[in-house]
C-alpha cells in the first residue's frame, strides 16, 4: 500500500476498555510503524487523559450511559447520543479510516455505527463472557468479532467470531524482574506474604470498605498489603487512616502505574472481575480472589468470575458478602501454599497469549483485503 494506513479505535470509560485499546494500537505500530492511529472516546472519561499519555490523539464525543434509576434523564442521554453520532460521522469523513475497531464503552457505539454506515470495515473486540447490548446490535454490521471466551455464538454470528483472548497492558507481560526485586522497589519485605488489592478505577468502594472495616486483621495477619484505593476514594481513605501509625504493613496508593511490578511482588490478588484484569491473571498465573461488581451491565462481571471459579481457577466472593469475609478469606488463602499452587496452575491453563498481536494482524488483514 502506498497510502499510510489509518485506523480509528473507539471506546473507553474504564481502564478495562482503555488499556486493551492502547495495547492493540501498540501492536499495530509494531507491525506497521508509520500507521496513523486515532482514538475516539467519551468527553470527561478517563480515556481523555490515558490515551494522550500513551502518545495517541483522541477525539471526545459527548456520549454517556443510560440512567437506569431516572428514566426522565434518558431523554437527555438520547439527545447526546444523536449529537455523538453526527460528530462521529464528521470524524470518519475527515479522517477517512481504512478500518474502525470498537473495544466497548460509551464511545464505541456511535463511532462504529457511523463508520459501518459509511462503508468502513469494522472489528469488535468483545472482552466479556456475556456480550453487551451495543456489541450485539453492532455485530450485524461488522466484519469480525474478536472474543475471549468460548460459547460466544450465543450472541454473535458464528462465522464472524475469532478467538483472540483479551489484550493486556504491556507492563504486565514484559515485567522481567523477580519477586524479591519487585518487593524491594515497592518497599516490601520479600520474605513475607503479600496481598495486592485493586478495586478498579471506578469500582473500588466495596474492596476499600473490606479493608477499612478490618484493620485489626491487617495488623495481626503477619501479611503485608499493597492497596490501590482508586483516585476517587483516595482523600476520604487518607482521612480515615489518620493517626494509624501502627500499620506499616499496609502500603496505600491511589493508582499503581506499574501494575506488572505490583503483580510480581504479590502472592495473591484481590480484584474486581473485569475481563481485562482476568486476562492478566491468566497470563501471569496469579492466584486471585474475584469480587464481581454488581454495578455493571447484564451482571457480566459475575459471569466472567464464574468462568474461572467453575474451573477452580479463582475464588469468587460476592460483593454483598465481601465487607464481612473478604479480608479473612484472603489472609487464610495466602498462607495455604497448596491452594495457591492449584489456583495458579488452573488460571494459567486459561491464558491466551499475544492477543493484541492477533487483533492487530486481523486489522491489517482487513485493510489489505
Amino acid at each position: 500500500m502506498h497510502d499510510k494506513i489509518r485506523v480509528v479505535i473507539s471506546g473507553g470509560g474504564t481502564g478495562g476498555h482503555i488499556f486493551p485499546a492502547i495495547a492493540i494500537a501498540n501492536a499495530i505500530k509494531e507491525i506497521v510503524p508509520d500507521a496513523d492511529i486515532r482514538f475516539v472516546g467519551a468527553v470527561g472519561r478517563m480515556e481523555m487523559k490515558r490515551v494522550p499519555d500513551a502518545g495517541y490523539e483522541i477525539v471526545g464525543l459527548p456520549i454517556c450511559g443510560f440512567d437506569r434509576k431516572n428514566m426522565l434523564k434518558n431523554v437527555y442521554v438520547l439527545w447526546k447520543a444523536s449529537v455523538s453520532i453526527v460528530k462521529a460521522r464528521k470524524f470518519v469523513k475527515t479522517f477517512s479510516p481504512h478500518v474502525a475497531v470498537g473495544v466497548g464503552g460509551y464511545a464505541s457505539g456511535p463511532l462504529l455505527w457511523a463508520a459501518s454506515s459509511m462503508g468502513v470495515p469494522c472489528i469488535i473486540q468483545e472482552q466479556n463472557s456475556y456480550a453487551g447490548v451495543t456489541n450485539k446490535l453492532l455485530s450485524k454490521k461488522v466484519q469480525k468479532i474478536c472474543v475471549a471466551y468460548e460459547g460466544m455464538e450465543r450472541f454473535f454470528p458464528k462465522e464472524k467470531i475469532m478467538m483472540t483472548g483479551n489484550p493486556v497492558r504491556d507492563n504486565v507481560v514484559r515485567c522481567q524482574i523477580d519477586k524479591a526485586e519487585a518487593c524491594r522497589r515497592l518497599g516490601l519485605d520479600p520474605d513475607k506474604k503479600t496481598i495486592l488489592l485493586v478495586g478498579g478505577s471506578l469500582g473500588a468502594r466495596t474492596i476499600n470498605e473490606s479493608v477499612l472495616n478490618h484493620l485489626d486483621i491487617v495488623k495481626e495477619s503477619g501479611v503485608q498489603f499493597v492497596w490501590q484505593t482508586g483516585k476517587y476514594y483516595s482523600a476520604s481513605i487518607k482521612e480515615r487512616l489518620k493517626g494509624r501509625d501502627d500499620l506499616p504493613m499496609l502500603k496505600v496508593t491511589d493508582f499503581i502505574s506499574d501494575i506488572g511490578e505490583a503483580y510480581k511482588a504479590s502472592d495473591l490478588v484481590i480484584s474486581r472481575a473485569g475481563a481485562s484484569s482476568i486476562s492478566e491473571f491468566c497470563l501471569i498465573g496469579k492466584p486471585v480472589i474475584l469480587v464481581p461488581s454488581p454495578n455493571v451491565a447484564e451482571d457480566h462481571q459475575t459471569k466472567n468470575a464464574m468462568a474461572l471459579s467453575d474451573k477452580g481457577a479463582a475464588i469468587l466472593v460476592k460483593d454483598s458478602e465481601a465487607v464481612d469475609c473478604l479480608l479473612a478469606t484472603a489472609v487464610k488463602l495466602v498462607n495455604d501454599e497448596k491452594q495457591l499452587e492449584k489456583l495458579s496452575r488452573n488460571v494459567s491453563s486459561m491464558a491466551f497469549k499475544d492477543s493484541a498481536l492477533k487483533i492487530a494482524e486481523e486489522v491489517i488483514k482487513t485493510i489489505r483485503k
